[in-house]
């Protein structure tokens, strides 16, 4: 979706959302390798919160219509859902 950006908007704002994809990509695996997982669950938790943020500004610009918005929303709840109960568990 993000090579369908505006050329300007591609290497800015696609950009921005490539990396912290990946930036939660790696972090998730990092959690999943270390005894104490609670600090990097947090960290992908602030990553997924500012790629919310890039994500809804993205259709703010009309970079996506609404139902690539609606279905990309869902999707980065569940990841969100999936994560707190992570966090949860994490802490006791």
């Amino acid at each position: 979706m993000i090579n369908k950006f505006p050329k300007k908007q591609r290497f800015v704002l696609g950009q921005q959302l490539e990396n912290i994809l990946l930036d939660i990509l790696k972090g998730i695996i990092q959690a999943n390798q270390e005894m104490d997982k609670l600090e990097t669950l947090k960290q992908v938790s602030i990553d997924l919160d500012k790629f919310r943020i890039l994500f809804r500004l993205a259709k703010d610009m009309r970079f996506m219509n609404i139902n690539q918005y609606q279905f990309g929303a869902e999707k980065i709840n569940e990841v969100g859902k999936i994560l707190g109960g992570w966090i949860k568990s994490s802490r006791t």
